[in-house]
């Protein structure tokens, strides 16, 4: 892969189907029109900061693995296969389960569905495009691409359509009743940094992309450079045609702004959107999973036919048949949903050792590290004190890797030895 289809992947795997249905979930927790865009503001330089680091480290471990190498080059190998651990049990299928069904509702609105309907389609979608993944990196990323085209097309054209058909509401207010607080912005914060999840995918794929010493760190800091831009667009799209309240209250901002402009028309609109967005979303991210899990095997620390390639399209094609398995047991049995509620928290929990791993290398600190951990730090800790229980679950499941990795590594030094 070369700089744009890189760059494709960044943008197409961030701009999923969170900032068009659940922007809600960001402004419930603030309610004046500048701490929502100080929390939109403050979730993207925090995650440029963390793109930072993972470009740095892309640089030095070109490797196909991610922040899986990067913690076990930089931390200890026990760190990186609990990322790889965590990834596939926890954030990365239970991420894949949620946008397929993300993107199931929306072709529901356009052929309405039974919700039996709605998880086959969401299974079928999963295995499709584990299907295009399956047959080579250059078909899943032509695929990223062309999505990711048109997702930003269509952005664009919403945001033309803003300007000239939609007069401005009259705000009367600037503020209205609703929470206020530190804890209430870093709650807001940790919902935008949900939306803008997914940047450090594209190192997943780094030993199959061209260059990567330097299209890796320079596809992640034009992708979300581009990613923020419209994110902020979008906003202040959605506050130029509604009042400030319906943006606080509404469970589906944008299909209300594409109804002010468009009616029943609009609504559509936006169903198409959010399907192309989630498709796209989940069309990089069926992509990038399997780089890591492909990587721990070759390490000996998973079933090691996860890590063969296919001798044909030299894809890591049994890590990819495995995810869309498990993806869609996640699917068919509801369980998505739980684990959906740790992905952010379990991956900021990586992302802050990531970080220390990145000072040990550079043996030294710079401003986006010291930002990026500080951001860590503050995410998880702010998790555990709104919901402890939760967050001791997901942390034991974390630590429910450490027996397996035991068992695995003593098993590999002693056929060592044999050998």
């Amino acid at each position: 892969m070369g700089l744009v289809r890189t760059t494709a992947m960044v943008v197409g795997i961030i701009i999923g189907a969170s900032i068009f249905v659940q922007p809600s979930e960001v402004s419930r927790h603030v309610s004046t029109i500048p701490a929502m865009f100080g929390v939109w503001s403050a979730a993207g330089v925090l995650s440029i900061a963390g793109a930072l680091v993972s470009a740095s480290l892309a640089a030095a471990f070109p490797k196909t693995g991610g922040i899986y190498v990067y913690l076990r080059e930089t931390i200890s190998p026990v760190a990186g296969f609990l990322w790889g651990w965590a990834m596939f049990w926890i954030a990365h299928s239970g991420i894949i389960a949620a946008i397929s069904m993300v993107f199931a509702r929306y072709v529901s609105v356009l052929t309405p569905l039974s919700d039996a309907g709605i998880r086959v389609v969401a299974i079928a979608v999963i295995l499709v495009l584990s299907a295009v993944n399956y047959f080579g990196v250059r078909a899943g990323s032509t695929v990223q691409t062309t999505f990711t085209i048109a997702k930003l097309a269509v952005i664009a054209a919403i945001l033309i359509a803003v300007v000239a058909l939609a007069p401005p509401q009259a705000q009367s207010e600037a503020v209205v009743n609703g929470p206020h607080g530190i804890h209430e912005f870093l709650l807001a914060i940790s919902a935008g940094l949900f939306a803008f999840g997914g940047w450090h995918q594209v190192t997943y794929a780094a030993g199959e992309t061209h260059n990567p010493e330097k299209t890796v760190p320079r596809a992640l800091m034009i992708g979300m450079i581009v990613v923020t831009v419209a994110y902020l667009s979008l906003n202040a799209a959605y506050l130029y045609v509604l009042p400030l309240k319906t943006v606080l209250n509404s469970q589906h901002v944008a299909a209300d702004a594409a109804g002010v402009l468009g009616g029943a028309r609009g609504g559509i609109l936006v169903a198409v959107l959010v399907i192309v967005s989630a498709f796209g979303g989940l069309s990089g991210t069926v992509l990038a999973g399997p780089r890591v899990y492909y990587a721990v095997a070759q390490d000996g620390l998973a079933w090691r036919a996860m890590g063969t390639a296919h001798p044909r399209y030299f894809t890591p094609h049994v890590a990819i048949v495995a995810q869309a398995i498990w993806a869609s047991a996640l699917v068919a049995t509801g369980t998505y949903r739980t684990l959906f509620t740790r992905v952010v928290y379990t991956e900021f929990l990586f992302f802050a050792l990531m970080t220390i791993g990145f000072a040990r290398v550079q043996k030294r600190w710079n401003l986006a590290s010291l930002v990026f951990l500080i951001g860590c730090v503050v995410v998880v800790g702010n998790q555990l004190a709104a919901d402890w229980k939760e967050s001791a679950i997901g942390l034991l499941f974390v630590a429910a890797g450490l027996p397996v990795y035991y068992f695995l590594t003593r098993n590999k030094n002693a056929n060592h030895r044999l050998s």
